[in-house]
């Protein structure tokens, strides 16, 4: 989850400053064990920021009970910013849980705010040398290429040399992924024509909802939306796709969510409130639990991360982290409730298309729905993202760390190993979206007809063409999955 303290009341200052780190330092004696770094000790920029990363996990960090002391974890003793944070995701105390901390340059934040900076499109295999796009964000610059799911690519930055081996993976993700400002591809398209494009690097509006569409089974009305991104402008976007579901008169609907890796918390509750019966109006949706050394008010240094909001007087002032409340309370603006968002009621199924690079607001969308609608999942078991962060600035980064986790009005939570799925099926990156036939959708409709799911020939394998055997598929995931993962706190907490 990446939970960043944005709203329309509230914004950062863009206060990154060395005195950030001199604060940081100068506060870290008022640490929970009293064994911080001794007050006025002085360093370089490049030590002062790994005393930082440091400090701030010692404070912040889900998983900070039974760190080392600063002393005997000694963060300039690491080369680097990433080697601190690998150490810190190393240590006992985490129980080998932290797949999620990393460092960022800004480009998360910017992403989460729905404006994108890459290519616009992603990729993966549909057999051993069958290289398919699998999304294109309209208006990007692949969008405007004309780019579609399950073209497939013959041609890359001249090379017709396509195929899973490590070397060639890595060519793959270097030419689509990496800092080259543009890629020439030929693409053949299920018309069987070829198209040459060059797509150069842009900035452009993340429109995340990829596709929608209604579909008559029956007497009954299915809605399916494809939404790959939990960015903070896309609720208006949401609000107008469920308007046409409810004058379509859906009572079943797809939510289509396989390359979901997160975004915003309140964008994921804004779509729990679409989805979510009337009759839940006021009941506890879902309740977040900070480290407790954030509930008990002894993180400190989150003074050093500044910001303007208007307070419970109305007057906007410089306000800190540290002025939030992190009780687990509706009081604290910690405990959410459902409350109805649009005219789309009595929803009797929801389907929840998925795989593994499904995370984090994803899921706590499933585990929101959960104890209240009748939910299926389709495809591979999800990510497993039950906690969140915000980012902590330091120097010129952003630090994202765990600081919370999520549970449920049954308080269920604790997926660090995914949610396990009620049809377990590969993605098929051949069918565009929408296409009835394309197999995971496919089992969302055939379950809506039949009331139980298809029993498919070669579930294990990627489409009826690949020769991509299941452990081949995981492996690729692994090394092809560049989507971000994580839930961040867009709501406004409350003050103390």
């Amino acid at each position: 989850m990446l939970r960043k303290f944005i709203s329309q009341n509230t914004f950062f200052c863009a206060l990154i400053i060395l005195l950030g780190f001199t604060a940081s330092c100068k506060k870290a004696n008022n640490t929970p064990d009293g064994q911080g770094l001794p007050q006025g000790t002085s360093g370089t920029r490049a030590e002062l920021t790994k005393d930082s990363i440091y400090l701030y996990a010692q404070q912040t960090y889900y998983w900070n009970v039974g760190m080392p002391s600063y002393s005997a974890f000694n963060p300039r003793q690491y080369s680097s910013n990433n080697a601190v944070l690998a150490a810190l995701k190393a240590l006992p105390s985490t129980g080998g849980k932290d797949k999620y901390s990393f460092i960022d340059d800004g480009t998360v934040a910017g992403e989460l705010g729905g404006v994108g900076g890459d290519f616009g499109f992603s990729v993966f295999f549909a057999g051993t040398n069958d290289l398919r796009v699998k999304y294109v964000y309209t208006g990007s610059p692949a969008g405007v290429q004309g780019l579609r799911r399950g073209y497939q690519i013959t041609k890359i930055n001249g090379s017709t040399d396509i195929n899973t081996t490590d070397e060639r993976i890595n060519f793959i993700v270097n030419a689509i992924f990496g800092a080259n400002p543009t890629v020439t591809m030929t693409v053949l398209k299920p018309d069987g024509t070829s198209q040459d494009v060059t797509i150069n690097k842009a900035s452009y509006n993340i429109n995340p909802i990829l596709f929608t569409k209604t579909y008559t089974i029956g007497a009954k009305k299915v809605g399916y939306i494809v939404f790959n991104s939990f960015t903070t402008n896309s609720i208006d976007l949401l609000d107008a796709a469920f308007a046409k579901f409810s004058t379509d008169g859906v009572t079943e609907l797809v939510v289509d969510l396989r390359y979901n890796g997160g975004g915003s918390v309140g964008t994921s509750e804004a779509f729990t409130n679409l989805i979510a019966p009337a009759a839940q109006n006021g009941k506890v949706m879902y309740t977040t639990y900070w480290t407790q050394t954030m509930q008990d008010n002894q993180a400190t240094i989150l003074q050093n991360q500044k910001f303007y909001a208007k307070g419970n007087d109305g007057v906007t002032r410089m306000y800190s982290y540290f002025d939030y409340s992190y009780k687990p309370t509706v009081a604290a603006g910690n405990q959410e409730v459902f409350a109805k968002r649009g005219s789309l009621n009595g929803l009797n199924r929801v389907y929840f298309i998925v795989t593994n690079g499904t995370a984090s607001a994803s899921e706590l969308l499933i585990n929101n729905l959960k104890p209240v609608i009748d939910v299926k999942l389709i495809g591979k078991k999800t990510y497993g993202k039950p906690v969140g962060f915000f980012a902590i600035h330091i120097d010129k980064n952003d630090l994202y760390i765990p600081q919370f986790e999520t549970k449920n009005q049954l308080n269920q939570g604790g997926y660090f190993d995914g949610i396990a799925v009620d049809k377990d099926i590969f993605d098929d990156v051949t069918k565009d979206f929408g296409d009835p036939t394309e197999k995971l959708l496919a089992q969302a409709l055939y379950y809506s007809a039949n009331g139980i799911f298809s029993s498919v020939l070669k579930d294990n394998i990627i489409s009826s063409t690949s020769t991509l055997p299941k452990n081949v598929v995981e492996d690729l995931s692994g090394k092809m999955d560049h989507e971000f993962k994580g839930m961040v706190e867009t709501r406004k907490l409350r003050f103390k």
